[in-house]
């Protein structure tokens, strides 16, 4: 009885394994650093591995490939996330915007600048999943102050030990995007001076 009961379980467990199959491709849809892209991609295929083999964009890098280093953070969907860890295929649809894509008209983005001035970078392995990583931590709101902001790009490495550099360019991008915003709700709340800045 035993014998026959285990000979039908491996019989079923065969019958079951013979059936399953994966597609050798997948057509998804991306958008990436403001492009429209249809790409055909492999079922396990990483959003890291698509970035960098596929379409060429080696700025974000593959340091542990087990989500601890940050160096492949991009911001999805304005969201950052470890592209290591991500398959292609659950990103369907999505907006992927990488290191490539952050520069606009030739000017550089005012983090990318900051850490220029403030040295936050040495050997700069690691520097594009920083500088991405900030981005979505200003965005997200959370982080005002220097222990904040530490503890919001934990998950991000430095290796070469550039922490207090890229905090402080952290805190000056903070504060420009701050002024920024300041500007812009007084011109709304006084068109005249408004008219006045663009036609002096």
């Amino acid at each position: 009885m035993a014998a026959g009961a285990i000979m039908r379980v491996e019989q079923n467990t065969q019958a079951n394994t013979q059936t399953v199959s994966l597609p050798s491709s997948t057509k998804i849809t991306l958008t990436i650093n403001g492009v429209r892209r249809e790409l055909q991609v492999e079922p396990w295929t990483t959003l890291l591995d698509l970035l960098r083999l596929n379409l060429d964009l080696t700025g974000t890098k593959k340091g542990c490939d087990h989500g601890q280093c940050g160096a492949c953070t991009v911001l999805v969907d304005g969201k950052r996330i470890n592209s290591c860890m991500t398959l292609a295929i659950m990103k369907d649809g999505s907006e992927v915007m990488t290191i490539e894509g952050l520069a606009q008209n030739g000017a550089l983005h005012p983090l990318q600048q900051a850490f220029i001035e403030h040295d936050a970078f040495q050997c700069g392995y690691c520097t594009p999943g920083q500088i991405c990583s900030a981005i979505g931590l200003m965005r997200e709101g959370h982080a005002t102050t220097a222990d904040e902001i530490r503890e919001s790009m934990s998950g991000n490495i430095c290796r070469c030990g550039a922490y207090p550099n890229i905090l402080a360019a952290i805190q000056q991008a903070m504060a420009h995007r701050r002024n920024v915003d300041r500007v812009a709700g007084e011109r709304s709340v006084n068109p005249i001076a408004n008219e006045r800045s663009v036609n002096p």
